[in-house]
């Protein structure tokens, strides 16, 4: 038993003694608890909501009203006249549309119908936007105009509401960031703890050409998932493919190079194999539950929000969504991949700068 409480004894000072490791085990799971308990929700929120009608038809111009007053919409800032531009586009999230003639006259012929374009490339977030209109049709609308009023609903990109056709692009970019992050952040602590990093640093290399050895190599090994990943997507779960196979694999690219930096910047600050594996996944669970992966983004507190907008999955699964499902808006695509390139030459600087060539 001395034997043994030495051992546990050791075990425990041998842990604790660092201070990294002991924000690791007590403050990092107090404050990624508060995060989530604060940010996940399942219910839609912030919905952007346009219309595209006449300003003089009084009901139509009465029913937006009274959606954005739910509380459930915000209106949409639009630069297109067009319903489906501002779709595609990610301007707005759904568009009423009234009727040829307008929704006055529609109503005086005991019709009234109004079209309701809907972003159904999240299909839970799709779901609930036609669900909040039409309570908010039964509830306002229809007292007013006592009349009966029906919508004809068009589900753009994902007209069946598969589940599956949202979460895939999710766990893509999921298993992507995986594969690369907890790769790449043991790569150097390996080297220490193997007793290679001497002869490492002992060779005539410069620091930047260490980094590219140990960057590279990783960036190959993650873009060869990527067709197996996209095969797998298109062929088993029926993802279509409506944008540019090309304009995907660079998203992928910088996507991959942004991954494998931020595992290496982890490598770097670590010590050992067991600190860079658990940094690896204090990084990935809150970066995979604050993407957009399973709860949108749109419903977290503003606070909150911006850790998603730091996150580099979120850039990712909007690039996949946008160019597998909506087959790709240029603006959108030259943003995200922008975004991801900035976060890439970020997270690979300052892992340059963090690397010492001394023990």
């Amino acid at each position: 038993m001395k034997t043994l409480w030495g051992f546990m004894k050791k075990e425990m000072l041998q842990t604790l003694r660092d201070p990294r490791m002991r924000i690791l085990l007590f403050v990092a799971p107090c404050i990624q608890l508060t995060i989530f308990a604060t940010a996940l929700s399942t219910e839609a929120r912030n919905i952007r909501l346009s219309v595209f009608g006449a300003p003089t038809d009084s009901s139509l111009m009465n029913l937006y009203r009274d959606c954005i007053a739910s509380g459930w919409f915000i209106p949409a800032q639009v630069s297109s006249s067009d319903p489906y531009t501002q779709v595609q586009g990610g301007e707005a999230d759904a568009v009423l549309v009234a009727p040829p003639g307008g929704l006055d006259r529609s109503i005086g012929r005991g019709e009234g119908k109004v079209q309701l374009l809907i972003n159904a490339t999240n299909a839970t977030r799709g779901q609930s936007i036609e669900r909040y209109v039409n309570a908010v049709l039964q509830m306002k609308q229809t007292e007013r105009l006592k009349i009966p009023l029906e919508f004809d609903v068009r589900v753009l990109y994902n007209p069946a509401m598969r589940t599956a056709l949202f979460l895939v692009p999710g766990v893509m970019s999921m298993l992507v960031c995986l594969i690369t992050i907890l790769l790449t952040s043991m790569s150097i602590t390996k080297e220490k703890e193997l007793g290679t990093f001497e002869t490492l640093i002992a060779a005539p290399v410069k620091p930047e050409e260490v980094i590219m050895g140990k960057t590279v190599p990783y960036v190959i090994l993650g873009m060869s998932n990527i067709p197996l990943i996209l095969a797998v997507a298109v062929f088993v779960f029926g993802l279509p493919m409506r944008g540019s196979l090309l304009v995907l694999m660079f998203a992928s690219f910088m996507f991959v190079c942004c991954t494998v930096g931020i595992g290496l910047m982890i490598s770097t600050l670590a010590k050992n194999q067991q600190q860079s594996m658990m940094g690896g996944f204090l990084f990935l669970l809150p970066a995979m539950l604050l993407s957009g992966l399973a709860f949108p983004v749109e419903n977290m507190p503003w606070a909150m929000r911006m850790f998603s907008y730091v996150n580099p999955i979120t850039y990712y699964i909007d690039l996949l969504r946008n160019i597998m499902l909506k087959g790709g808006d240029a603006n959108l695509i030259l943003f995200d991949v922008s975004i991801l390139a900035a976060m890439a030459v970020a997270a690979i600087g300052y892992s340059w700068h963090r690397f010492k060539t001394t023990l």
